[in-house]
């Protein structure tokens, strides 16, 4: 591996470029695809720390996955690497969402890519699989760690919790039960509840935040456009879920910016879109203010994820070093893992099953089984399975098979 910064930094644009035109399927399918690069291909990171980012990450506001590779970046290249792994990570995304806005806008109507969706989120499928088994036989180090990653996911199951507030059970119950074993205490330690504080904070900002926000103009500023994006970015938890929340409640019923029309084929232009669900951002920039409009919404939700991470980053071995927070931090880590299986089986049984007989698609299951034999035991790169089941999507759809 080489030491030189220009070359580390060319590496970096590479990889998250390339995993920003492959990355369909949501976080999850992200975090996968990081992990298998940077963990087992380029070994950049051991699982162990590879698991860390992935625990703080989780209990801070922003993409999870935009966050885990500016995290990355900040490791391997400083703070230009920082820049370069988010920035490349995000621009196909945005890139291809403008252009949809445009052709939105212009022809109002969206392209029809279903039959290749249709193909690649099988093997999304396989390639979370495929991470998750190497994720979870290194943070499952303990059978309490087995016990608290157990009871995260039937938490969220059963009472469908968010994600923060489930972390943050499964890291404060970690905390209390494994460091009852600790016997090296720092005197004096008081970083215990550091990521904890920094989660809850923002937590309960994003109520005031999305309250202290008025604007009666009818005409959009491009000030008031990027305001209201860098609002949502720096309190934005649960991915796109809650982002539909803010965007309905603050754009279609607030300000009345956008129609409800025009934000269904938002969300509907970020679900089929390859790259951090954010990217809605830029489309509804685009269609309010255009170009300009696009670019400010853009900086303004994504801008507090650097922020963050630049933060967070050098905290982590600090963590690390107190026994109240390696507790916290590795029950966190194993809930994260839970919580990323949780979504596995929820996405499987979306992806796989039929609303009717014969009640399980064969195609698809077809697509899953092989794409993970070659993931798991040949060791194919996820780009090979996202472009190759695509293909296969198109070709089922060109013979006439639907779902």
């Amino acid at each position: 591996m080489t030491n030189s910064a220009p070359s580390r930094l060319g590496e970096l644009a590479n990889l998250f470029f390339k995993l920003g035109v492959i990355g369909f399927g949501g976080p999850v399918a992200h975090i996968a695809m990081i992990e298998d690069e940077v963990v087992k291909r380029r070994q950049w990171l051991t699982r162990e720390h590879f698991l860390d980012l992935l625990g703080a990450t989780n209990l801070i506001p922003g993409p999870n996955s935009t966050e885990m590779a500016i995290h990355i970046g900040y490791i391997y290249a400083g703070w230009l690497g920082l820049i370069v792994s988010g920035v490349c990570f995000i621009l196909p995304a945005i890139l291809i969402t403008g252009g949809f806005a445009w052709v939105y806008v212009t022809y109002g109507t969206l392209p029809q890519v279903a039959p290749l969706l249709y193909g690649i989120k099988p093997a999304v499928l396989a390639i979370i699989i495929n991470a998750l088994w190497g994720l979870a036989k290194k943070a499952v180090k303990t059978r309490q760690l087995l016990v608290i990653a157990l009871a995260v996911a039937l938490l969220t199951l059963l009472f469908k919790l968010n994600e923060v507030i489930a972390l943050l059970i499964g890291g404060l119950l970690g905390m209390l039960w494994l460091h009852s074993g600790e016997k090296n205490d720092k005197p004096g330690d008081k970083a215990n509840f550091l990521i904890a504080s920094l989660s809850t904070g923002a937590t309960f900002k994003a109520s005031v935040a999305v309250a202290a926000s008025a604007s009666t103009a009818t005409n959009v500023s491009l000030w008031q456009l990027g305001w209201f994006f860098l609002k949502v970015g720096s309190v934005l938890f649960g991915g796109g879920y809650l982002l539909v929340a803010f965007l309905q409640g603050g754009l279609v019923e607030e300000y009345g910016w956008l129609t409800q029309q025009q934000l269904l084929d938002a969300i509907a232009i970020g679900q089929f879109t390859p790259g951090p669900v954010l990217s809605t951002a830029t489309f509804i920039g685009y269609i309010i203010a255009g170009i300009p409009g696009a670019i400010v919404a853009t900086i303004g939700i994504f801008l507090p994820s650097f922020v963050f991470v630049a933060a967070l980053n050098p905290l982590i071995p600090r963590l690390r070093a107190s026994s109240w927070t390696r507790a916290f931090l590795d029950a966190v880590n194993v809930s994260a893992v839970a919580l990323m299986v949780v979504t596995t089986l929820q996405l499987g049984a979306a992806t796989l099953t039929l609303p009717q007989a014969p009640f399980v698609d064969f195609l698809g299951f077809a697509i899953a089984i092989v794409s993970a034999i070659l993931a798991i035991r040949l060791g194919i790169n996820s780009a090979w399975l996202v472009f190759g089941s695509a293909l296969i999507g198109w070709g089922a759809s060109v013979l006439g098979y639907t779902r």
